[in-house]
């Protein structure tokens, strides 16, 4: 698997790029085929110093699969483990689905110490939503997004003749979403 790591108002020593290098690598058990791992760390400038250390961990396999996990705490290197336990569930949830569907057996566990996580429960679909749209613009989008007091709006994109998503960002400003089918 390729790492990438990359910090932001942090300079990666080579103790800590180890590190991330050592942990990321146990996701090779999970995805064996060829993939892309990019680590963000961080550290944000905020009130609350237990908040301003952030590691985020993007998966990106050779499939087109996407994960992403991250997490905030006081200790870059608390924030990496929680994130990686993180993305750990969510491969693992992933590969469940999927794996057994088309292979019908078991993923392989892998040897990390992981407590299960009580308050995680399976997904399941508890509401299904019909709506009307009609074809608008980006900008007309984020005005009904805004009006409906939403952090993200589905609609039928003019200028790509498909739908597209736009979101609030966690930084301000907004976010546009354009899927593409392969």
């Amino acid at each position: 698997m390729d790492i990438q790591i990359k910090g932001h108002n942090l300079e990666v020593g080579d103790a800590l790029r180890d590190y991330v290098e050592r942990k990321i690598s146990k996701l090779d058990r999970f995805l064996p085929q060829e993939g892309e791992a990019q680590v963000d760390l961080s550290v944000e400038n905020s009130r609350r110093s237990v908040q301003r250390q952030v590691a985020q961990i993007t998966l990106r396999s050779a499939s087109g699969m996407i994960l992403r996990s991250e997490e905030r705490s006081g200790d870059m290197r608390q924030s990496i483990d929680a994130s990686l336990d993180k993305m750990v569930r969510q491969v693992r949830r992933f590969k469940g689905k999927h794996w057994d569907a088309r292979h019908g057996d078991a993923i392989p566990e892998p040897e990390l110490a992981l407590e299960p996580d009580e308050d995680e429960e399976e997904a399941r679909l508890v509401r299904t939503k019909q709506f009307q749209t009609r074809p608008m613009d980006v900008e007309e989008a984020i005005e009904q997004m805004e009006l409906l007091g939403h952090d993200f709006f589905l609609f039928y994109n003019m200028a790509t003749a498909s739908f597209s998503v736009v979101y609030k960002r966690r930084g301000g400003g907004y976010g546009l979403l354009l899927p593409e089918v392969v």
